[in-house]
């Protein structure tokens, strides 16, 4: 199961362009929570401490505590969208998910291999990894943190797919079992073709350094004409 983390909240009743950019100029960030039975809840971050802290956790599926000015307990919540500036870093808005205790939902867990299988360190293959994050669908208190597949035993054209994953009770994967993750293929080796030698035309000989031969005869005749 994954930790839980905290972060700082305070709500805001200006929205808006206008609005965001002057959140921004303060060190803020607009951001907003939403979930079942719950009208969409306008709220602010501090910059700086929700950078630092996304660059610490998996965001697609830390459950994060919104610690609310005002409120008595924290809200737990998932992280459902960031934007962030296209051009330069920094973030412009967070989308938060309230979860509820006993209520499932979907998440993105990221997919591990660990190990160096023995068909590359024996016989020269490429690990290659197909699925990098898998969705599934849990109670928040069942999200796995991330899933890890032992590589070292595959061979070459070895392969290990969703069904290999040992799942906890209740951890629903949205996707086809037998969906490849990863394999360990045949390295693929580019044949140069060598350039042919140009034709050479009729009657023209090489010595043993390739150059042309003049025949004899055609020095004297022209010394002859030189005559």
């Amino acid at each position: 199961m994954i930790k839980n983390t905290e972060l700082k909240a305070l709500d805001r009743t200006d929205t808006g362009k206008g609005a965001a950019i002057k959140l921004r100029a303060e060190g803020r960030i607009p951001a907003v929570v939403y979930g079942k039975d719950m009208e969409s809840r306008a709220l602010s971050l501090d910059l700086q401490e929700t950078e630092y802290l996304f660059q610490r956790i998996a965001v697609e599926n830390t459950i994060l505590n919104l610690s609310i000015e005002g409120e008595p307990e924290p809200m737990q919540t998932l992280i459902r969208e960031i934007q962030s500036h296209p051009h330069k870093p920094g973030l412009l808005h967070v989308d938060f998910l309230r979860i509820q205790k006993g209520v499932a939902v979907e998440v993105a867990i990221p997919v591990s291999l660990e190990g160096v299988p023995v068909g590359v360190r024996e016989s020269g293959g490429i690990l290659e990894q197909i699925i990098n994050e898998l969705r599934v669908k849990c109670i928040p208190s069942k999200i796995p943190e991330m899933f890890s597949l032992d590589v070292t035993g595959l061979g070459i054209g070895d392969s290990l797919h969703v069904s290999d994953l040992e799942l906890e009770e209740g951890v629903d994967i949205l996707a086809e079992t037998d969906r490849t993750i990863c394999s360990v293929q045949v390295p693929k080796i580019l044949e140069v073709a060598e350039p042919e030698d140009e034709e050479l035309e009729e009657g023209v000989e090489l010595d043993e350094d390739g150059a042309e031969v003049t025949p004899a005869g055609d020095d004297d005749d022209s010394a002859g004409d030189e005559g």
